[in-house]
């Protein structure tokens, strides 16, 4: 495990029945996260939208497990030591150890196999700048496969097959250069003079828009519910101008830059604006504005004054320009609200939990439900009426001492009561806990990170949903 994971009671019990069969070398099971990561934090859909990660663990790990080709994530895995020792260790020629130790096992002739439950929980990067910093590295790591011997294409042992899958996993990096081509490619109407792709409105009606809706009908069916269609293109633009950087620098120096971890417990009293990946979007944002606004001037113009066959002609093809940099447009704004961090002032995760609590407060016995709880306080929607008032005209008296008991557990924990919230029904108290004994944290972490079942599978929005929330990020404040 990485050090900022978890597993819950029942990893082991759930992993390794498998080694039971001797051609088992490695089971990986999927990484969840127990906080949001910044995209979606940073865009205010921490309930709504999935990790990006998730695509990855619920649609392309099954599938690669069909292949023999598992990826080993470095974390929440199980991996027989012998083997290991067989191996000659973990390979330490790449950034991505773990990846290829994977293929390394599996060259072996041993089975890298996939377990997709989820079974221990870990903290995403908490900025963007960290966000984009770890998937670099990741690309780097996995792109020097070209310049190592543990290459899946070359290395003697693995099957057409599997070389096939772990082939995908490399190109998939060059992506990014094609998404940032994506951009450029609407600046050459106006810019270059040059109409990359030609389409009436006949043709975009027949050809273009059924592809896309049937695309965006499919997409989710395809993936699991893991990925929305309409939401899928905001995780890789905020990082397809590095990244493309990057693709090119690995190619050429492929281990120019080392190891660097990703940065964790970091919290924000402020906006944090990112200048390093904010700066090449508002030049490509202009840039599409300005492109926007001459082709349109440009076929007014031709429009008003009468046009031969070929104007004509270039005016359709420059109807798909239009869509293709409106769409441009629409997402490099919504990339751009991305880079820029939010507060974040807590480093702790608070947890939407219920647990029955009775407390104990003015001499007072009341009972209540948990709404929310972390590792230094919680949140208790009471179900009785109680006579409870925080003197905020003395600093000194303005916090009210309880005893916190959660029935079920068994846990008794004791704090202060720094807010009372009386404007619903029920009132609700905000309770910081005293500095925890080791057994009272041990407990506490057991309730939020360690029961089995603990971590769920989410759905992402259907394309609907997602449609009205591209709105809603557009026109929030």
């Amino acid at each position: 495990f990485d050090a900022d994971f978890v597993p819950t009671k029942n990893f082991l019990t759930r992993t390794v029945g498998f080694f039971k069969k001797s051609n088992v070398g490695l089971v990986q099971t999927p990484q969840s996260f127990y906080n949001p990561d910044p995209i979606a934090y940073n865009l205010g859909l921490e309930d709504v939208l999935l990790p990006e990660e998730e695509v990855f663990y619920r649609q392309l790990q099954p599938i690669r497990d069909g292949a023999g080709g598992v990826v080993c994530a470095g974390t929440s895995f199980v991996v027989k030591r012998d083997i290991i020792e067989a191996a000659g260790g973990f390979v330490t020629d790449s950034l991505t150890e773990d990846y290829f130790t994977g293929i390394r096992i599996a060259a072996m002739g041993y089975q890298v196999i996939y377990l997709g439950e989820k079974l221990s929980a870990g903290l995403a990067a908490e900025n963007i700048a960290a966000h984009v910093a770890q998937r670099l590295r990741w690309a780097q790591g996995t792109l020097q496969a070209f310049f190592i011997d543990a290459n899946p294409l070359t290395i003697p042992g693995l099957k057409p097959i599997q070389r096939l899958a772990h082939l995908d996993g490399l190109l998939h990096w060059f992506t990014g250069l094609s998404r940032f081509g994506f951009l450029l490619m609407p600046l050459a109407y106006s810019f270059l003079g040059v109409i990359p792709l030609q389409a009436t409105a006949a043709e975009l009606l027949y050809f273009l828009l059924p592809y896309y809706l049937i695309q965006l009908t499919v997409f989710s069916w395809l993936n699991l519910r893991s990925r929305s269609g309409l939401l899928s293109d905001i995780y890789s633009l905020p990082w397809c101008v590095p990244m493309s950087l990057t693709v090119i620098q690995v190619m050429l120096n492929p281990f120019g830059k080392g190891f660097k971890v990703t940065p964790k417990g970091v919290k924000r009293d402020r906006f944090v604006f990112n200048s390093k990946l904010g700066l090449p979007l508002i030049i490509l944002f202009i840039a599409t504005a300005v492109s926007l606004w001459q082709n349109l001037s440009t076929s007014v113009m031709y429009w008003g004054s009468g046009i031969s066959a070929t104007d004509a002609q270039m005016i359709q093809g420059l109807s798909l320009g239009w869509i293709w940099s409106i769409y441009n447009l629409i997402m490099l704004g919504i990339a751009l609200l991305i880079v820029v961090d939010v507060p974040n002032p807590d480093l702790y995760q608070w947890f939407k939990l219920r647990r029955v609590v009775r407390l104990e407060i003015s001499n007072q016995t009341v009972w209540g439900m948990t709404t929310k709880i972390s590792e230094i306080g919680a949140k208790v929607a009471l179900t009785e009426v109680a006579d409870l008032r925080l003197d905020t005209g003395n600093t000194a008296t303005e916090q009210l001492p309880v005893t916190l008991e959660m029935i079920e557990e068994k846990l008794q924990l004791s704090g202060v009561v720094t807010e009372i919230d009386n404007s619903s029904e029920e009132a609700t108290l905000r309770i910081m806990f005293d500095p925890l004994t080791l057994q009272e944290h041990r407990t506490l972490v057991e309730i939020l990170f360690c029961r089995p079942g603990r971590w769920q599978r989410r759905e992402t929005p259907s394309e609907m949903r997602s449609l009205l929330l591209l709105f809603k990020i557009l026109l929030k404040p």
